[in-house]
């Protein structure tokens, strides 16, 4: 073997199952048992959790690191689309690359393997963003996976030439399309457009969807008819759904059941909307958080994700995911290990369905991407913000963390 990682526990393992040691070979997975009998180089996990890398599934490196540069606004009157939109113009491609190197470092220092990327193509960016996070997919493929989803921010028909930009965008390798229909002035007929391009190019969409103040005009519905119209179940996701949490528990299940039977999944991003969500009132205000576990308990397949770092509309951020799975945690109220369980499967297995990975996970074959965290169960990493210990990328060590130490007198 090429090396051997030992002593480790697994997620699928029941609590109390001894360590076991995980072989890799040739940047893959070679061998999953208890005492590994081969020889090789060898990283003592010292029975700690692992995982096989967490997933970023909703990030918007393109505009992350511009707080900074963001006039002030009234708490009330918030938006984040006139603070960012100025500032577009200023946006080089090497300033794009240079604040999306720091956040994307910041993410796999933090254990995330794989990611999809949101990007703006608009007249005022250019192909800009689209430029400058494609120079990172090559450089940082040592260290994760990247695919870019590329939409339009501030409008596609009311905004002349972000169609054709989608359209360069898409021929030029972008895999997923998406859309913000809130900000269009016919948000239907962006969302049958985004359809319309989905087909025509063969990918996979996700979309910016149904946040706001009350539940009226939500377009999950039109979402789920177009997927269910076009058969593109599995290959379609809505990231927000912030109206959701507006909506008593049995109209959300039957919204969820909708969305099961169609296959439409669901991002859920906490610290956006936490912090966007409820500012038309000045006390007992709203969370604005959908509840996933809900969702899942209807079978639709969600995930939990960052969405922006250090910007207008969330303006702060570390980029550690375990730290945004206890954030949710906490605002949905969540105490109990299975459901604290599901959070964690929400940055790993349910997100690799989401993003439709099909070489993902602890089987022969899979590639070597192994995160080992400092804790021995999902539910104890996310109730405790679990630091990585180490990370690993097609077998070969990307990240180690240095655990503090106490000095005592």
């Amino acid at each position: 073997m090429d090396l051997i990682i030992r002593n480790v526990r697994l997620a699928d393992l029941p609590r109390g199952h001894a360590p076991v040691d995980i072989g890799i070979e040739k940047g893959r997975i070679a061998a999953i048992e208890t005492k590994l009998s081969a020889e090789g180089a060898v990283y003592d996990a010292k029975g700690c959790l692992a995982c096989p890398g967490l997933i970023e599934t909703h990030i918007h490196l393109d505009k992350s690191r511009i707080i900074e540069r963001c006039a002030p606004q009234e708490r009330r009157t918030l938006s984040p689309i006139v603070s960012v939109a100025p500032l577009k113009g200023g946006m080089s491609v090497e300033d794009v690359r240079t604040r999306a190197a720091r956040t994307l470092e910041e993410c796999i220092l933090h254990g995330t393997t794989r990611m999809r990327t949101q990007v703006e193509v608009d007249p005022g960016m250019g192909m800009r963003g689209f430029e400058g996070v494609e120079s990172l997919i090559a450089d940082y493929k040592w260290a994760i996976d990247i695919e870019m989803c590329v939409f339009p921010q501030e409008g596609l028909t009311n905004y002349p030439g972000t169609d054709e930009l989608l359209v360069q965008a898409l021929k030029r390798g972008a895999k997923v399309v998406g859309g913000a229909p809130r900000y269009d002035t016919d948000g239907v007929r962006q969302i049958e457009r985004i359809f319309e391009l989905a087909r025509e190019f063969d990918v996979d969409i996700d979309m910016h969807l149904d946040v706001g103040h009350t539940p009226e005009g939500m377009y999950i519905h039109l979402v789920r008819e177009l997927t269910e119209k076009y058969r593109r179940g599995g290959r379609v996701v809505v990231g927000h759904m912030a109206k959701l949490s507006l909506l008593p528990p049995a109209e959300v299940a039957k919204i969820a059941r909708s969305l099961a039977d169609a296959g439409v999944a669901v991002t859920v991003l906490p610290a956006t909307d936490l912090f966007l969500m409820g500012r038309d009132q000045d006390h007992n205000v709203r969370r604005g958080v959908a509840d996933a576990n809900l969702l899942l308990a209807h079978g639709v397949n969600c995930s939990l994700s960052s969405n922006n770092i250090l910007n207008p509309a969330t303006p702060y951020g570390d980029c550690s995911l375990i730290r945004m799975a206890n954030l949710y945690a906490n605002v949905i109220q969540l105490d109990r290990p299975a459901q604290l369980r599901e959070c964690f499967d929400m940055l790993t297995a349910s997100s690799a369905r989401v993003l439709n990975l099909k070489d993902y996970g602890f089987a022969a074959g899979n590639p070597a991407d192994v995160v080992i965290l400092n804790a021995e169960t999902p539910e104890q990493a996310i109730a405790e913000i679990s630091r990585p210990q180490a990370v690993f990328k097609n077998g070969r060590q990307t990240v180690k963390w240095h655990a503090p130490e106490l000095l005592r007198p």
